[in-house]
């Protein structure tokens, strides 16, 4: 494979009529990392992709593969390998023959075509399926068709749009391993758009979240997950449960005492922007908060169901006064009294600030 280069967008945008798809965005993707593009359907990341991929034009701004300009490039020109949701692999060929399509249509003699789809179905794990068709394959095969097809013309870029969309749950996880193997193996510059979760959690060196056409936040999966920014990445990342207070005064070892609005306090960690009398909002994980006796605690809650879902239990609550439910996950199931009312704790550590909006 060639070596790995980065990839930078610099200042793109992208309207269509009067509809500001892509505000003015800049992003650099290192080299031989997987970067998520990741948000609900309208947020950008697939017009960002079609940027890259050169599909679509750049209203401004510029898309650079290593350090050439590739923004007025065609598609067939900018050495990317493409794999999408449907696959798009060609009915009547073998599997084979769908591999070395691309080096075909550069003119790559037969015994060089061969001897690189070979290649290329033992890093998939198809060694033995080079001639059947298609149609014989399952899913998960049929991806890894589609997969050895963008890498066999060894591509400087590797695009995954939605690549895993049409598989089922348990194929899926698997594939999400699979996919991260190979491409950790070759060292290949990757962008991965997806509006899973839990796939961009899983796959990616980088998450960049995305918004209304620009990133919200961008950082390793951990960081993304354990620190959002904004209430909109902590709540699209996983389940996230929302408080507010005012805050009261520093209680000490980097910790500050917040009245909440529904009754109770708690403590936030410190951060240089909290000062007394500032009102704050802040999100703790389901997996973070502990049910315990209703007195002394942090917060009053009625227990209104609890599911097992096999790894774990998963507690929904009522906080009174508060229009949202709260969410526990606990390894085991907690004690609850007959009347139902429990109490709410969290460590401070476990509870992340949210800011406004601010920039990646």
């Amino acid at each position: 494979m060639s070596a790995s280069v980065p990839l930078r967008l610099e200042s793109v945008s992208k309207s269509f009529g009067d509809v500001q798809a892509l505000k003015p965005l800049s992003l650099h993707v290192r080299a031989g990392e997987m970067l998520a593009l990741l948000g609900p359907s309208g947020c950008g990341k697939t017009t960002t992709l079609r940027i890259i991929a050169g599909f679509e034009m750049p209203e401004t701004g510029s898309v650079f593969i290593g350090e050439r300009d590739v923004t007025e490039l065609p598609p067939n020109k900018r050495a990317l390998g493409m794999v999408f949701q449907n696959y798009s692999l060609f009915p009547h060929m073998t599997v084979a023959e769908n591999i070395a399509f691309g080096l075909k249509m550069r003119g790559v003699g037969a015994a060089d075509r061969l001897a690189r789809v070979r290649q290329m179905l033992g890093l998939v794990r198809l060694a033995q399926f080079e001639d059947r068709s298609v149609h014989q394959l399952s899913g998960g095969q049929q991806q890894r068709v589609a997969l050895a097809r963008s890498l066999v013309t060894d591509p400087a870029i590797l695009l995954l749009d939605e690549p895993l969309g049409a598989l089922d749950k348990n194929l899926r996880e698997r594939m999400q391993f699979e996919l991260r193997e190979i491409q950790r193996r070759l060292g290949i510059t990757s962008i991965l758009v997806t509006h899973d979760q839990e796939e961009a959690l899983t796959m990616s060196d980088r998450v960049a979240v995305m918004s209304e056409g620009e990133i919200v936040q961008i950082g390793t999966p951990t960081e993304v997950y354990e620190r959002p920014r904004t209430r909109f990445v902590s709540e699209f990342l996983g389940t996230a449960n929302i408080f507010e207070g005012i805050v009261k005064g520093e209680a000490g070892a980097g910790e500050w005492t917040v009245a909440l609005d529904r009754g109770g306090e708690a403590r936030l960690a410190g951060d240089s922007g909290l000062a007394t009398g500032r009102r704050v909002s802040f999100a703790v994980r389901p997996e973070r908060l502990r049910i315990g006796p209703p007195s002394g605690s942090a917060l009053m809650a009625k227990v209104q169901d609890v599911v097992f879902r096999g790894s774990y239990y998963a507690y929904e609550l009522v906080v009174a006064g508060q229009d949202e439910p709260v969410f526990i996950y606990t390894q085991s199931r907690a004690t609850v009294p007959a009347d139902g009312m429990v109490g709410l704790s969290w460590s401070a550590q476990s509870a992340i600030l949210l800011g406004e909006r601010p920039s990646p």
